[in-house]
């Protein structure tokens, strides 16, 4: 069995040691705006693949491939039916808010390093529960978080959305800096746990509910 699922407080990083509260964000106005699904991280980075494990295993729930995924490679892939994208990236930062542009209804996934729950921990939060810096690529070296590239993207203009509406499901790791294609154990079982948290968020997206 994957890591117990936590839904995050509305504080900061130290009260992740605590048990989790659960959360009300505001509700989704638009069922027609297209979905988003991230998968982040580097799939040569052991643990640090979950992120692209997880999208790529939605792809296949979803019918979206046929055959094997070349894990390696980020193949977008876009299902025009149910209006939703599925992508992985490895840039935080500038680059991730200018993926964001233009969607409200957005996911993203990656390896979460907090020390504080055993690896395999899934966690379910959203990007103001979400403290600077403690998602490993919402945050790029020599640039920025993902919180603050949003606010700078808003100051110039950009459509983005409110930090509120942005789902981050993240995977508590530890092995994300030594060279694998492979997930440890507990990550790789906790792989099955984070997919149906995401394909119940798609479902909600798609039916106007409050996610």
């Amino acid at each position: 069995m994957g890591g117990r699922v936590w839904n995050a407080p509305t504080h900061t990083l130290n009260m992740l040691a605590q048990t989790p509260a659960s959360f009300s964000p505001m509700p989704v106005t638009n069922t027609d705006a297209p979905i988003l699904i991230i998968g982040l991280g580097n799939p040569i980075l052991g643990d640090d693949g979950v992120g692209w494990e997880v999208a790529n295993e939605i792809k296949r729930r979803l019918g979206l491939v046929k055959g094997p995924i070349k894990r390696f490679e980020p193949n977008m892939v876009v299902d025009t039916e149910r209006n939703i994208e599925i992508d992985c990236l490895a840039l935080g930062g500038l680059s991730l808010m200018e993926r964001l542009i233009g969607y409200e209804k957005i996911v993203i996934i990656d390896s979460i390093t907090t020390r504080m729950h055993p690896v395999g921990t899934v966690w379910k939060l959203t990007l103001d529960q979400l403290p600077d810096r403690s998602v490993g690529h919402t945050t790029a070296i020599h640039d920025t978080s993902l919180q603050n590239a949003i606010r700078v993207g808003e100051q110039m203009g950009a459509d983005l959305p409110p930090l509120d509406r942005v789902h981050v499901i993240g995977v508590e790791a530890e092995q994300v800096y030594d060279f694998s294609d492979d997930l440890t154990e507990p990550v790789a079982n906790a792989v099955e746990e984070a997919v149906e948290l995401v394909l119940a968020l798609i479902e909600q997206f798609q039916a106007g509910i409050p996610a």
